[in-house]
């Protein structure tokens, strides 16, 4: 139902795809940028650099689910 509702807005596989691969360039921005701005022992810029990171398998999913859904049509 979800996918559908996606499909139907114009949500194709390749946007969540893209997505996915921000959410790990945005990762590693986020730690790259955790080492110059946080203080020795601080692990907060870490900690959302893994948030974010984590937001990748799951735009990978919806892209197959996406992709699926694309390819039954």
């Amino acid at each position: 139902m979800i996918v559908q509702k996606l499909h139907e807005a114009g949500v194709k596989s390749e946007h969540a795809y893209c997505a996915a691969f921000a959410s790990i360039g945005l990762t590693v921005l986020a730690w790259a940028g955790s080492l110059r701005t946080e203080p020795e022992g601080m692990a907060r810029a870490d900690r959302w650099g893994i948030f974010v990171g984590e937001w990748a398998p799951t735009f990978f999913a919806l892209g197959l689910a996406l992709a699926h859904y694309e390819d039954r049509d």
